[in-house]
């Protein structure tokens, strides 16, 4: 099924009748295609997931293009990105033929759940606008971090698994819990790979969040359990290259303080959480484990 689902990926492209943007958008790295996938697993059997899999894996490629280009980020997925590679302006317009042409194919589908897709793409961009607001100063406000995030990654993976719940004529509210804890634990185990994991295996610099100004859980946790002077330096160290010293400071107190194992803890709470929802899905508990025990 996603083979069919990359298929239909490909001729909607076709069907832009742009070579330019066809060449840009094969040079692109597929990923994951975690939401494709959620839908296939949730409406396997019916007629119109792989289309609503493949227009909904053109709107994130899109944001990520335009994310690339708001965090100038020359390297995405271990390969060099359109920004880096054809200039901002490129990028930009690439996402933009990504995004209508997902929306002219949405308008065939139920208007319940073209209208979840486009909003969730509405609270996508606010969540990348936050996240933009946020990087401007060191954010030790969690629940202001967990809104965030909500909104840039989880919310259209939440749109993902509820759509697909109602292709199939299941109980779409219980999808919804499962696909928004989904997109919050894999996003918060990102944040934890960011740290912990090599240049090599993550195809991006290590730390490279923090760097930017994100302040994400892990950095989050270890505000809490430092006193007033570690605080005042952890701060100082936010949105610029660290130092090799610095960034062993950092290594050690995350150590000391455990918040690496808080921040999985959290995000396997969340998992806990989606699996409840439905407790009957063996796919999506699968879907699950590999989110949390991914290593890029």
């Amino acid at each position: 099924m996603l083979e069919r689902a990359e298929a239909i990926i490909d001729q909607l492209i076709s069907e832009v009748d742009f070579p330019q943007a066809k060449e840009l958008f094969s040079k692109l790295s597929g990923g994951k295609r975690l939401r494709a996938r959620l839908i296939l697993t949730i409406a396997p059997a019916h007629p119109d997931a792989p289309l609503l899999g493949a227009i909904v894996e053109l709107i994130h490629a899109a944001s990520l293009l335009h994310d690339d280009v708001i965090d100038e980020a020359m390297v995405r997925r271990g390969t060099p990105s359109v920004n880096a590679t054809h200039g901002s302006k490129m990028a930009i317009m690439l996402g933009d033929i990504l995004y209508s042409k997902a929306f002219s194919s949405l308008t065939s589908f139920d208007p319940k759940i073209a209208r979840s897709i486009a909003e969730s793409v509405t609270k996508l961009s606010v969540g990348e606008m936050m996240d933009v607001a946020m990087a401007e100063h060191f954010n030790a406000n969690r629940d202001e971090y967990l809104k965030m995030l909500y909104l840039k990654t989880a919310t259209l993976i939440e749109s993902c698994a509820y759509c697909a719940a109602l292709l199939e004529e299941k109980d779409a509210s219980k999808y919804a819990v499962y696909g928004k804890n989904l997109g919050l634990a894999f996003q918060i185990v990102d944040d934890i790979l960011d740290i912990i994991s090599d240049d090599a295996t993550l195809g991006k610099p290590a730390l490279n969040d923090f760097v930017e100004g994100k302040t994400t859980l892990p950095y989050i946790d270890l505000y809490e359990s430092l006193n007033a002077d570690e605080k005042e330096r952890l701060m100082g160290c936010h949105g610029r290259t660290l130092e090799t010293d610095e960034k062993e400071w950092l290594f050690t107190l995350m150590k000391k303080y455990g918040v690496i194992e808080r921040s999985y803890r959290y995000a396997q709470t969340l998992c806990d959480e989606a699996i409840s929802a439905v407790p009957d899905e063996t796919a999506l508990r699968a879907i699950i484990t590999t989110v949390i025990q991914r290593s890029h």
